[in-house]
């Protein structure tokens, strides 16, 4: 498995010089389907277009290609590389995402469980310090600290979709699905 801490540190400052946000760095697919999945967003729209994934995705590639000709490759074998803007249900990966996405549902899985629990769902109340504020359907509130995040992402919601929609759908009906 690839050093993901390492890609980071290699992805952010390409992140950077478009002017992007690095939201998260990630493998996924496993053995079978190996994917280096870049998420980035502009900080002023929390998004990317369609030609910013590909200037991304560019730089990235060109970096990622002058490491393995030198001999480092950071990712051992064939894999893909999927750019993307983090999309409506977006990951929850920084803290300030928790700020920013407060009033918005969200589903949060802790590492261990506290209080008994290692799920909460609710509505983002924000954060204090390092701790994640979080206020459930029977509008009890819950703080858990940020470090003992697993894994948050918001929740598709008729008030996300509003808040969230696209700069634009321009170059949309373009995109060709792998194998069509």
């Amino acid at each position: 498995m690839s050093d993901l801490t390492a890609l980071t540190k290699l992805i952010e400052p390409e992140a950077r010089a478009l002017g992007f946000d690095l939201v998260r760095v990630k493998m996924i697919g496993g053995t079978s389907d190996p994917t280096l999945q870049v998420m980035a967003e502009r900080p002023e729209t929390r998004q990317l277009t369609i030609e910013d994934c590909a200037d991304l995705s560019r730089r990235i590639s060109d970096q990622l290609d002058a490491l393995e000709a030198d001999g480092r490759d950071p990712i051992e074998g064939a894999y893909r590389l999927e750019v993307s803007s983090p999309g409506i249900d977006r990951p929850l990966t920084r803290l300030k995402d928790f700020a920013d996405w407060a009033g918005h549902e969200a589903r949060v899985t802790l590492e261990e469980k506290i209080d008994g629990r290692k799920q909460f769902k609710g509505d983002l109340a924000g954060i204090d310090g390092d701790q994640v504020s979080i206020l459930d359907k029977d509008g009890v509130s819950h703080s858990v600290p940020f470090a003992a995040i697993a894994d948050a992402k918001l929740v598709m919601t008729d008030r996300l979709i509003e808040a969230t929609a696209p700069l634009s759908s321009e170059g949309a009906d373009s995109i060709r699905m792998e194998g069509n």
